[in-house]
């Protein structure tokens, strides 16, 4: 019997890392492309153009949330600003829904573990969605409830003092503040994003330029480590969790849940279980596609797995954000009009596919422990080239290339504040990245302090005199 269950946890085990490997390098480049997008698209006016309550505004929403990817918390909180700030309601709901749904990293994910059928679901029924969900809440939207809950909002975070990230729109800390030239008090979520307004402020030129020096690409490593801050924990939760489900969860658990057969009320009683699935299972963001494999494994409708796949903004954890931001009642809403939507457009989403007979056949392909996952193929190619991208990344924001600050380690070059070590010699005062650099610095100080110190536009400039 222990060695049974031994065996199924590694089976288990190898699967979820197996799914990990083949979609790792997906999920890497669509961080990178997401990170280039988040820095280089300016959203500073997307309140503003989001308080229209027409078909333009929720087509702005739409683009935006895609342009503006993250996790479902992260989602949320921004909605939460752009709500404070005046964005109507269902465009604030677009949003959210786009920055989750119709964004790279899933995209490629859902299209190397589920098939491309999959991905013309997502996206094709994204859209849908968003159409459906804005004409729901035209029908059904309580303005009152909504203009009282924006009035709750703002005076309860001007009463707690609560402002928004300018970077990323996510709630603001006291530790993480920053004072503009003007005198005003700017706070933000994190280090990383207070690194991002330094170095905004202080950076010129279009992006193109941006690219071509370190401080360009410093930002993108920054915004790339901030997007796998918000997503590893759900990315492999859900790959574990994929893994355990298909190896221990018995076939007749998948029968007893979801009805089977091609009529009407199967795939609908499967759309609307999917949903209720996603509800409970607390896997957010891109962690429920490898969830979905197991679903998709178990038999369960191309309407249910889609519906599944849609709901990760009304998980537990997601729905218990809504109520502390907006109350009960609007949290009741949220989901009631996301649960209808997401069911009814998986349910849509499968009759469509279905006349145009395309919807995949899942006993043609392999089980999912069948199949192996660690060969010398293009996945593991592309892998050492997502794995190589990631670590250029993470190195020039761990060496601080190009970071904001207002003097440079003569030693390394890099930027640095005044808060770190230090020592005079000479005369002049030098500002060091590190304890190591300084060391090196008192072991040959002639070698360093004469060196010209050369900015971003190669133009030489001089130590800090005190």
């Amino acid at each position: 019997m222990q060695s049974a269950l031994a065996d199924g946890i590694l089976e288990a085990l190898r699967i979820g890392i197996g799914f990990l490997w083949t979609a790792a390098w997906a999920i890497i480049m669509g961080l990178v492309i997401t990170s280039l997008v988040q820095v280089y698209v300016s959203k500073e006016r997307m309140a503003r153009v989001l308080g229209d309550d027409d078909l333009g505004g929720l087509t702005r929403a739409t683009v935006f949330g895609a342009a503006s990817s993250g996790c479902s918390f992260g989602a949320v909180a921004i909605g939460k600003g752009l709500f404070k700030k005046g964005a109507h309601a269902v465009n604030v709901l677009a949003f959210m829904f786009a920055s989750t749904n119709l964004i790279v990293e899933l995209g490629l994910m859902i299209l190397i573990l589920l098939g491309w059928e999959f991905l013309v679901a997502e996206l094709l029924g994204g859209l849908i969605l968003i159409v459906v969900m804005a004409l729901l809440v035209h029908l059904t939207l309580p303005e009152s409830l909504f203009a009282e809950a924006r009035d709750a909002l703002n005076h309860r975070d001007y009463e707690q003092g609560i402002t928004e990230d300018p970077t990323c729109g996510m709630e603001g800390k006291d530790e993480f503040s920053f004072v503009t030239d003007g005198g005003e008090t700017r706070k933000f979520c994190s280090a990383g994003c207070m690194e991002t307004y330094e170095q905004e402020i202080a950076s010129s030129g279009g992006w193109r330029d941006e690219l071509l020096s370190w401080g360009g690409w410093y930002k993108v490593g920054n915004q790339y480590r901030k997007e796998w801050s918000m997503l590893y924990k759900d990315v492999i939760a859900g790959f574990l969790v994929s893994g355990f489900v298909i190896v221990f969860v018995p076939q007749w658990v998948w029968n007893a849940l979801f009805l089977q057969g091609d009529s009407l009320l199967a795939s609908a009683e499967n759309a609307v279980m999917g949903v209720t699935i996603a509800v409970i299972s607390f896997v957010g963001s891109m962690g429920n596609v490898p969830f979905a494999v197991a679903l998709w494994g178990g038999g369960i409708s191309f309407a249910g797995v889609i519906a599944f796949v849609y709901a990760d903004l009304i998980t537990i954890p997601v729905l218990n954000v809504y109520r502390k931001y907006y109350g009960w009642k609007v949290m009741a809403y949220i989901l009631s009009v996301f649960f209808v939507t997401m069911a009814f457009t998986g349910f849509l989403m499968e009759q469509l596919f279905d006349a145009l007979g395309i919807v995949p056949n899942l006993a043609g392909g392999q089980t999912a422990t069948e199949q192996t996952y660690f060969e010398f193929n293009y996945t593991f190619h592309l892998n050492l080239i997502a794995f190589a991208l990631s670590g250029f990344l993470l190195y020039v924001y761990r060496r601080g290339l190009g970071a904001p600050g207002q003097y440079r380690d003569p030693v390394c070059g890099m930027r640095t504040r005044d808060d770190g070590p230090s020592i005079t010699h000479q005369g002049e005062t030098f500002y060091f990245c590190s304890k190591t650099c300084k060391w090196s610095f008192e072991k040959a100080p002639a070698e360093f302090h004469r060196r010209p110190e050369v900015n971003e536009g190669g133009v030489a400039q001089g130590h800090e005199h005190h």
